[in-house]
C-alpha cells in the first residue's frame, strides 16, 4: 500500500505531502479496525527541500545530465540559483592520493587565477567543506561543486556536507566520477539550478496502544513513517513500518500482560523529529512507565547484513541505557536461532531511538543498511554484492517495492514478532519486572504471531 501511494503522489511520502497524510490515514486506520487505542499527534516543523528537482548537466563539450541523488544532490545550507558557466578546477589531485590528503580550496590562494563568475570544482579532503565553500566564494565563484576525494569509500555522492549557514551560492556534491569527468574535460560548461523551498508545515506522529495489559510496564515499537522527497522510501522506511504494523496486527488477537504501544514518527527525515517530539510532551511518569523501545528503521536492504544496535557498546563503545545489552542479546539470540549470523551497528543516535534513550529508556533494534558499502567478508557471510552499497536507492527515486529484500524482510519480521511476543508478557531480563505466570503466555503468543504474519503488504 505504501508503494501505491508514493505512486499516486509524485514519488514521494515527504512530511507535509498528501502522500505523507494518506500513509498516516492508511497505518491509523488499519490500526483501529485491529481494536487499538489509536491517537494522532500533529506537530509543526521547517520543511527544507525543493520545488523542483535539482539539475546538473555538461552543456559543452558533449551535453549530458547526470542523475540527482546517485550523481550528484544539492546542499541544503546553499542559496537557489540557476547558473550556466565554464568549470574551473581548483587544485585537485587526479587521480586521487592513495589515502585522503586533498587539499584542493583549503587555501585561499588556491584560488590565486581564479576566473571569478566561474562554477567552483572542489575536491573532497583534508579541511572542511565550509572552508572550501567559504574560499570559493570570496574568489568570486557564481557556484561551487564539491565532489568526493575518490579513495575507497570516498566514491560515491553519499554526503552530506556542513558548509556553514547563509551561502549566497547554489552548492552542489558530486561523485567522485562526476567530478573525474568535468575535471578532466578541457572547455566544460555546467549548467545546474537549485529551486529551494523553505517553508513550515505540519506532519504527524501515529500513535497506537492496546486495551488491555499492565500501564506501567509499557512496551514500544516504532518506525518512521516518512520518506525524503526524492523518493516514496519503500525500503527507507516502508520496510520498518510493515514488519512493525504487521506484527501490531497479529498481536491485536492476543490479550498480553504488560501494554503494547507502536509507535510511526513523522519528521525523522528532517532530524527525528516526530520521536523527539512525542518523547518531550511525555511527563516524567509517562517515561518511567515505558519497559523498553525497539525501533526498526531499513530492515529489508537488497544487499542486506543483518544488524543489531549494539545495546552493550561493546563493538562502538556507546552503550545505551542499562537493559539495552539485554536487547541485543535477545536479537542476537534470535538469528542465532535460525542459524544466521549478526552484527553489531552503531548505537550512535541516528534514529527515532535517540530520544528514549536519551530519556534513559531501554532500547534496541534492527537495521539491514543504507549507503554504506558492503565489504567482501560481509558478502562470504550474508550474500549479495560486495564494492556497492547496502541499499544503491538509498534516499532516491528507485526506492520502490523492487528495492526490497522478501527475506531480509520476513526473517526481520520475525524478530519483531519473536522480541515483542516475549516483552510483552515479561521484561524482567531487561528492566527486572516480573509477571509471574507468564511464560508460558508469552511463548505461544510470540510463536502464534510469527507464525500468523507470514507475509508484509508493502505494496
Amino acid at each position: 500500500m505504501l508503494d501505491l501511494i508514493g505512486k499516486a503522489n509524485g514519488n514521494t511520502r515527504v512530511d507535509g505531502t498528501r502522500g505523507y497524510a494518506l500513509s498516516r490515514d492508511y497505518v491509523a486506520s488499519v490500526l483501529r479496525l485491529a481494536g487499538y487505542k489509536v491517537t494522532i499527534q500533529p506537530f509543526e516543523f521547517e520543511f527544507e527541500g525543493y520545488k523542483t528537482p535539482p539539475v546538473l548537466k555538461r552543456t559543452a563539450p558533449e551535453p549530458k545530465a547526470f542523475a540527482h541523488v546517485t550523481e550528484f544532490h544539492e546542499v541544503g545550507a546553499s542559496s537557489a540559483g540557476t547558473v550556466t558557466a565554464p568549470v574551473q578546477a581548483v587544485d585537485v589531485v587526479l587521480p586521487p592520493p592513495a589515502t585522503p590528503g586533498s587539499t584542493s580550496g583549503c587555501e585561499a590562494s588556491d584560488f590565486a587565477g581564479f576566473t571569478a563568475g566561474n562554477i567552483a570544482l572542489v575536491q573532497r579532503g583534508t579541511c572542511d567543506f565550509a572552508l572550501k565553500v567559504a574560499n570559493a566564494v570570496a574568489a568570486g565563484a557564481s557556484a561551487v561543486i564539491l565532489f568526493n576525494e575518490g579513495q575507497p569509500g570516498r566514491t560515491t555522492a553519499r554526503v552530506n556536507p556542513g558548509i556553514g549557514e547563509n551561502v549566497s551560492v547554489p552548492v552542489f556534491f558530486t561523485s567522485f566520477a562526476v567530478g573525474d569527468e568535468l575535471a578532466s574535460k578541457p572547455g566544460t560548461t555546467v549548467s545546474l539550478s537549485f529551486d529551494k523551498l523553505v517553508e513550515t508545515r505540519t506532519t504527524s506522529n501515529v500513535i497506537a496502544e492496546s486495551r488491555w495489559g499492565r500501564g506501567d510496564n509499557v512496551v514500544v515499537a516504532g518506525a518512521h513513517l516518512d520518506s525524503v522527497q526524492e523518493g516514496p522510501g519503500i525500503n527507507d522506511n516502508g520496510s520498518g513500518v510493515g514488519g512493525v504494523l504487521e506484527v501490531a496486527l497479529q498481536m491485536a488477537k492476543h490479550k498480553t500482560g504488560n501494554k503494547v504501544r507502536f509507535g510511526f514518527w513523522g519528521g525523522e527525515e528532517f532530524g527525528l523529529l516526530g520521536s523527539q517530539y512525542y518523547v518531550d510532551h511525555l511527563s516524567e511518569q509517562d517515561k518511567a512507565n515505558i519497559a523498553l523501545y525497539l525501533n526498526f528503521d531499513m530492515i529489508a536492504s537488497p544487499n542486506f547484513v543483518y544488524q543489531v544496535y549494539d545495546g552493550d557498546g561493546d563493538v562502538f563503545g556507546v552503550p545505551g541505557p542499562e537493559g539495552s545489552a539485554q536487547i541485543e542479546k535477545d536479537f542476537q539470540s534470535f538469528y542465532a536461532s535460525r542459524g544466521l549470523q549478526s552484527k553489531a551497528s552503531e548505537f550512535d543516535g541516528r534514529s527515532d531511538y535517540k530520544a528514549f534513550i536519551d530519556a534513559g529508556i531501554p532500547g534496541g533494534g534492527l537495521f539491514t543498511g543504507a549507503e554504506k558499502v558492503k565489504t567482501a567478508e560481509e558478502a562470504a557471510i550474508w550474500g549479495g554484492t560486495a564494492g556497492i552499497e547496502y541499499d544503491p536507492c538509498y534516499h532516491a527515486p528507485c526506492d520502490t517495492i523492487k528495492n526490497i529484500d522478501d527475506t531480509a524482510l520476513d526473517v526481520n519480521s520475525d524478530a519483531i514478532a519473536m522480541l515483542m511476543g516475549t516483552y510483552a508478557f515479561d521484561t524482567e531480563a531487561v528492566n527486572g519486572i516480573h509477571a509471574p505466570g507468564k511464560a508460558h503466555k508469552a511463548a505461544a503468543t510470540r510463536a502464534a504471531v510469527v507464525h500468523d504474519h507470514d507475509k508484509v503488504e508493502l505494496s
